[in-house]
């Protein structure tokens, strides 16, 4: 895995092809933790057939009630926001290119897939926040 920053924007390459999986094999952007204003998380990102039931990206922090502000996870093919909103139904077996964007101050969060915006969501508050990338059961 490969990243770097540039401004408010995390770059970086994510592949989950490697075997055996791990599910362990994440990312946490430290010394990137955040406050305020616009940042973006972008990967390209590869998910194996075969693989469900875990997380590839969060948006770590939120109010007290919460975790998290944003996780995406493969359950049964089927890339989600959580656990219920299919974003992409056949993720297996081909790269993509991920983009979210957290607006602090604005509570809002957006999922782009290979360029289109498949989600827009509330945030969910929270002082401290930092994007975590990788494949990991909850």
């Amino acid at each position: 895995m490969e990243s770097s920053s540039f401004g408010s924007t995390l770059q970086t390459t994510l592949s989950l092809k490697a075997a055996p999986l791990s599910l362990e094999q994440r990312s946490l952007f430290k010394g990137y933790d955040y406050s305020s204003g616009v940042w973006q998380f972008e990967a390209f990102g590869y998910v194996p057939h075969g693989t469900s039931g875990v997380c590839i990206m969060q948006v770590y922090g939120s109010s007290p009630n919460h975790a998290t502000t944003l996780m995406l996870r493969v359950y049964n093919s089927s890339l989600t926001y959580y656990q219920s909103l299919v974003l992409i139904p056949n993720i297996y077996n081909r790269w993509f290119k991920v983009n979210v964007v957290h607006d602090v101050e604005g509570s809002n969060v957006k999922v782009y897939i290979d360029r289109v915006l498949m989600y827009e969501a509330i945030g969910r508050g929270g002082t401290s926040h930092y994007f975590k990338c990788g494949v990991y059961a909850e």
